[in-house]
């Protein structure tokens, strides 16, 4: 705990006081004090010194009173929390500090036992308070790399006892790749090449997620969407058919005055897969996926296709050939399968 608390009152004594009843934790740096006559310089002690953690401060005093300095902490920080030490201890006097937001009331004379114990409970609140308001910036940080379905499923009730636990799920898995993107990565600035492939990628997330997908990583210029639950594999089209509509109506007009109009190719494939995480509990490193002979099937028509084309596994078009139009492309080989593959093209 390294704590700075600033004391408001006009009684020169009491800061003699202070140093010497807390001498030790100022020695070993716990604490550090500051001190203020009045409520006029306590707030512009605060302007210099925002990180004040706790005030305490007394009731009556020249120029600007502690109860009026209480309506007035809220506005310079609204963590700080404030202890009243006064002799003014009529419930009265405590109702209107309380209200005002004071966090504790201690009574002059003053019990140093009785102080110490009050700043400590108070010091513990501030740190929960900043450890919460921490843990949300994070969170919203968070929610910038990881889906929404993996963040949910990190807070549920069985997230530690299954952290390499796995299931098989029926999925479909979409893969999407920006066709001639490393051309342009080769010829242009840094901050040229990731403005344009974060715009590409802004445009692809919406349409995968609003046919209810979740991003399950981006890998350079590619992004591997997994879509569960009812229909998966007819949402899974309609956000590959939506995904490319979108990005074939940008064109762009590069620094380098080279025109690049972005096509996508992508592969869809549907079946069971393995859900779960992949990686290492000991290194803290595990990575919420699928995997599986469909995932990999799902990247390798994507390989396959050509710049603006869907391409399908057989099993993918027989479950939803009556929904879209598609024409069969025929049989192509695939990396790493021993067979040639036959596979058709989404039309529309």
């Amino acid at each position: 705990m390294n704590a700075k608390i600033m004391v408001v009152d006009d009684e020169a004594d009491l800061e003699i006081l202070i140093k010497q009843k807390f001498r030790r934790q100022i020695r070993e740096k716990v604490y550090e004090f500051c001190f203020a006559s009045n409520g006029i310089e306590a707030l512009r002690v605060l302007q210099e010194q925002p990180d004040i953690d706790i005030v305490l401060s007394d009731i009556n005093m020249p120029e600007m009173d502690g109860l009026t300095l209480l309506s007035k902490l809220a506005e310079q920080n609204p963590l700080l929390k404030s202890v009243i030490v006064s002799a003014y201890g009529d419930m009265d006097n405590i109702r209107t500090a309380m209200n005002r937001g004071a966090f504790d009331f201690v009574c002059k004379p003053i019990n140093f036992e009785d102080l110490e114990l009050t700043v400590e409970k108070t010091l513990k609140h501030v740190i929960q308070l900043k450890e919460t308001l921490q843990a949300i910036k994070e969170n919203n940080i968070l929610k910038m790399y990881v889906d929404e379905n993996v963040l949910k499923f990190m807070g549920s009730h069985e997230f530690e006892s299954s952290l390499t636990a796995n299931e098989t799920i029926e999925a479909s898995v979409l893969f999407v790749d920006i066709c001639g993107f490393t051309a342009i990565s080769e010829k242009e600035t840094p901050d040229v090449v990731v403005n344009l492939i974060n715009k590409y990628f802004d445009a692809m997330v919406k349409e995968i997620m609003e046919q209810g997908g979740h991003i399950d990583k981006f890998m350079g210029d590619a992004v591997m969407a997994v879509f569960k639950g009812d229909y998966h594999l007819d949402r899974a089209i309609e956000a590959a058919l939506a995904v490319r509509a979108n990005i074939d109506s940008i064109e762009e007009s590069l620094p380098s005055h080279i025109k690049y109009t972005p096509k996508v190719s992508i592969g869809v494939n549907t079946g069971e897969v393995i859900s779960g995480n992949i990686g290492s509990a000991t290194l803290r490193r595990l990575d919420y996926t699928v995997i599986g002979d469909v995932v990999n099937t799902a990247q390798r028509l994507q390989s396959a296709a050509q710049p603006s084309q869907i391409l399908l596994s057989e099993e993918a078009y027989m479950k939803v050939k009556e929904s879209f139009t598609c024409q069969e492309v025929g049989e192509i080989n695939l990396k790493n399968k021993a067979l040639p593959v036959k596979v058709y093209e989404v039309v529309s």
